[in-house]
This record gives structure tokens, C-alpha cells and sequence, in this order.
């Protein structure tokens, strides 16, 4: 299995990559992003945009990195079906319905990596790594 170790690097990154990307498109169009939440009826639109596109920028990146995997992938799980019931609820509109079931896709592989973790590859297992390291040489 050994040889296999790099998987969970490539899912967090092909998970994490798209949250990284949409987080600075919205960076990149404000005006509209912010009208768009408030067009859709959530409360507060400007800080649904702040939390957004921290949630999408930082949990992307921490994603890919592997940093503190397992509590970020339950996050940003819950952010993809948040959005998912938010955004894209009108069923009769196929392209809509193809976006709900994407976002419910994303949640299924971010429960994957918060139950199995990052894997080799990630910052987690390098912490976990030098643990014991720490822990002896406290110890001594």
C-alpha cells in the first residue's frame, strides 16, 4: 500500500483546489457576489461574503496543506451543503439540481478525509510524526 500514499495528497488537493479558486473569484467580483447572497434571502449579505470567502481561501488551502485536516474537511463539508440547500434548491432547473448533487458530492469526500485524515503527504502526519520526538525528549 505503500506505494498508494500519495492518493490522499491528490484528493485533498483535487477537493481543496475548487474551494481555493472559488473563494478568490469571489474576491475577484465583490459587487456581485455580495448581490447574488442577498438575491438568494441570506441574512447580512456583506458578512455572509467575509465568512465565504475566508471558509473557501483558508479552508482550501489548510485542506491541501493537510493542516488540522479532519476538523477542516467536517467544515467545509458542512459549508458545501449550507450552500447546496441555500443556492441551489430549484430542482426544476437541471443546472441547479446538477449543483446541489456536486455540493453533496464534495460533503461525501470531505467525510471521507475527516474520517480517514490527510494521510502521509500533510502537515498533520509531519506534526504527528515529531510528537513522539517532543514527547522523548521532554521525557529525558
Amino acid at each position: 500500500m505503500d506505494r498508494y500514499k500519495f492518493l490522499p495528497l491528490l484528493g485533498r488537493v483535487l477537493i481543496g483546489a475548487p474551494f481555493l479558486m472559488s473563494g478568490l473569484g469571489k474576491l475577484a467580483a465583490h459587487a456581485a457576489t455580495v448581490g447574488y447572497i442577498a438575491s438568494a434571502g441570506l441574512p447580512v449579505p456583506s458578512l455572509a461574503y467575509v465568512v465565504a470567502v475566508l471558509v473557501e481561501v483558508g479552508g482550501g488551502l489548510l485542506l491541501m496543506s493537510g493542516y488540522r485536516a479532519r476538523f477542516v474537511a467536517v467544515a467545509l463539508a458542512v459549508f458545501s451543503v449550507m450552500t447546496a440547500i441555500s443556492f441551489h434548491h430549484n430542482f426544476a432547473d437541471q443546472n441547479q439540481m446538477i449543483h446541489f448533487l456536486k455540493n453533496v458530492m464534495m460533503a461525501g469526500g470531505l467525510l471521507q478525509i475527516a474520517y480517514f485524515g490527510a494521510g502521509a503527504f500533510s502537515l498533520d502526519a509531519r506534526r504527528e510524526r515529531a510528537l513522539p520526538h517532543a514527547a522523548a525528549l521532554s521525557a529525558g
